[in-house]
């Protein structure tokens, strides 16, 4: 999303010669209004000023309001220009975007607002999407896309920078894919990551956990509603509609418990146990993100580390049937 600053607008071609009568310099994301000094140093400059963006539907200026201001400050009747077509979204997410990385900075609070707004009308943005537009970090997107939660519509997918849509909650996706897996085993991977709407590393997750016996939905994950469709393995369905409080929930509570915060064992598990609370978003971040000359040996790795926690709760199963009186 961000090689071109012109990335989702249409029609634009060589700078050309535009009067500045017909030009208008309203919505920008500078709530302050123009630098009258940094419109004196460009018109004082004896360098030629850049082409301006401009939205060739409402001829509203998207980036060189000051240059604008400028050339009138000159003398001159017209600037060089480039059209662009694009609707009034559009054209305040690039005016945000090109401000961001060249010219006169926007201020903070700038960037802050205009990212409100960008949430709302990319909505099915990701947040580190919008973070990469506005110069602002991806928590603070998603802190203020929370606060803006009454506000902005919500949706079930998000847009990454790759321009690749995945879901907020991937827990429907991974159920859809075990139903697809059932019923079409030979079909590709990626068919039924594209059709589930997740990532083929999750549908290879969810193949692999029904290869061991286990639901698509690891334990502790919030489910969402799945669309109905053929119907899970009865043991499936039951360890995914009974997996009782979230599992960073019991964690924590775990982190509580005396008995393992102060002995050195009992820490070593709290700390094995916390890399467990990765969100499915984060999960997705994560996998996409594994460079390519990688990525075989992290799966294995990943596969070792699954049969290690599986192994280690085996023990513990035969453990407490030991403890049971009999």
């Amino acid at each position: 999303m961000r090689g071109s600053s012109t990335a989702g607008a249409t029609g634009a071609g060589s700078a050309e010669r535009v009067p500045l009568s017909e030009l208008t310099t309203s919505d920008s994301p500078r709530r302050s209004g123009t630098d009258a000094e940094h419109i004196r140093l460009l018109a004082e400059s004896a360098a030629e000023l850049p082409p301006i963006l401009v939205n060739r539907r409402t001829m509203r200026v998207i980036d060189g309001t000051h240059r604008v201001h400028a050339a009138a400050l000159r003398g001159e009747d017209s600037i060089e220009a480039v059209l662009l077509d694009c609707d009034d979204d559009e054209a305040f997410r690039l005016a945000v975007e090109v401000n961001v990385t060249h010219g006169l900075p926007l201020t903070r609070a700038d960037r802050t607002a205009a990212a409100k707004r960008i949430i709302a009308s990319h909505a099915d943005w990701s947040d580190r999407a919008i973070a990469s537009v506005t110069g602002l970090s991806h928590k603070t997107i998603g802190s203020i896309r929370r606060r803006s939660s009454g506000e902005i519509p919500q949706s079930a997918t998000r847009r990454g920078r790759d321009g690749r849509m995945r879901p907020v909650d991937a827990s429907a996706g991974r159920i859809q894919a075990g139903r697809m897996l059932a019923d079409r085993p030979d079909t590709p991977l990626r068919e039924i990551a594209r059709e589930a709407g997740v990532c083929p590393a999750t549908v290879r997750d969810v193949r692999a956990r029904i290869q061991r016996g286990e639901a698509p939905v690891p334990a502790g994950r919030r489910v969402a509603v799945a669309p109905a469709a053929t119907p899970l393995r009865p043991q499936a369905r039951a360890e995914v509609e009974d997996e009782g409080p979230e599992l960073s929930v019991r964690i924590r509570n775990l982190r509580k418990d005396p008995s393992l915060r102060f002995s050195e064992s009992g820490r070593t598990l709290l700390r094995l146990l916390d890399a467990c609370t990765v969100g499915p978003q984060e999960w997705h971040r994560i996998s996409d993100n594994v460079p390519p000359h990688c990525v075989e040996i992290i799966a294995s790795a990943a596969r070792e580390c699954s049969r290690a926690w599986e192994d280690f709760a085996v023990e513990l199963d035969q453990r407490r049937g030991r403890q049971k009186p009999g």
